[in-house]
């Protein structure tokens, strides 16, 4: 596979000097985006991110992977950051199937000979990432070890608004309507319609402010709501990776205390059978631990990097 060069905004990223960015073309014909910082010699973390976001918004992550000595590889989903977008309407988060996004990893998979990354590589997965990064665990993702911030392991909707998702979800997918949002969702990045306090993301006001002057910087990286395609088919890979048998990889998985993005109880449920598997709990912290105050990053970053060196001696 050939290496295209693909834009890098190192203007907001925030990471280390010399990261860069490539086009990759995936089985199907979509073009994605992926972001590397090189410089580490320890290994290599293969880096996940949630929904709505993009590469550079995890410069940061980098720049403390390669202060322990790890290269980083940040993936742009298709329909985020500067990957192509499904729908004429580009601030709508869409795929037909989840499936989709394993082609994603397929086409990562392929370009890392040619950036010549040192081993071991770990799998770091946040988010919706998480959902991506378990169901390729499952399907035999070649890393030594894992780690999970605020998995979606299941989306937090209380008994109506769940029951409500799965039937007008599922309904659309009969008429027509799969493309338009979710209910309750708007075309508008959060971070950019829902102040600093009262958040769901941090408790770092630092952080927050960052990744507003990201999006304001560079708006064509911002995404909105999901379609209603998307809800259905999360819904539905949730409940198919709840009654799958857990992998057999070493395992970190951090969560908030006051996490309210995603189902706690699916990730305190899925950790209690991984054999293999620690869960962390970040006391008050919300959904994005990595972009939490400096101090728990910087545990996040620790733990990360001891875990992926001991799962690479005890292979």
């Amino acid at each position: 596979m050939s290496l295209t060069p693909a834009p890098f905004h190192a203007d907001v990223a925030n990471g280390p000097d010399g990261g860069s960015a490539y086009w990759l073309t995936t089985s199907d014909g979509v073009r994605i985006r992926i972001g590397v910082w090189g410089g580490g010699d320890k290994g290599t973390v293969l880096l996940f991110p949630g929904r709505t976001e993009f590469i550079e918004k995890y410069g940061a992550a980098a720049q403390g992977f390669q202060d322990r000595g790890f290269s980083t590889v940040a993936i742009d989903w298709r329909g985020q950051g500067l990957a192509d977008r499904a729908l004429d309407n580009a601030a709508i988060g869409h795929v037909d199937d989840f499936q989709e996004y394993q082609k994603d990893i397929d086409a990562v998979l392929a370009a890392l000979p040619e950036l010549d990354l040192p081993d071991p590589t770990g799998l770091f997965a946040h988010s919706m990432g998480g959902c991506i990064g378990l169901r390729a665990l499952m399907n035999g993702l070649p890393v030594d070890a894992a780690v999970f911030t605020g998995p979606m392991w299941g989306i937090s909707l209380d008994p109506v608004r769940r029951g409500a998702g799965w039937a007008l979800s599922t309904l659309s997918r009969k008429t027509n309507f799969e493309k338009l949002l979710a209910p309750g969702t708007t075309g508008q990045s959060y971070v950019m319609v829902q102040p600093f306090e009262g958040n769901l993301l941090t408790r770092d006001e630092n952080m927050y402010a960052q990744m507003r002057h990201q999006l304001i910087a560079h708006p064509e990286l911002a995404l909105g709501g999901p379609s209603m395609a998307w809800l259905n088919e999360a819904l539905k890979e949730c409940r198919a990776l709840s009654l799958s048998p857990t992998p057999n990889v070493p395992t970190i998985t951090f969560l908030g205390t006051n996490e309210r993005i995603v189902d706690t109880k699916a990730v305190h449920d899925r950790m209690a059978r991984w054999n293999t598997g620690e869960l962390r709990l970040v006391d008050g912290a919300e959904h994005e631990v990595v972009m939490d105050r400096p101090d728990v990053q910087a545990d996040v970053y620790d733990a990360t990097v001891e875990l992926f060196l001991g799962a690479s001696e005890d292979a």
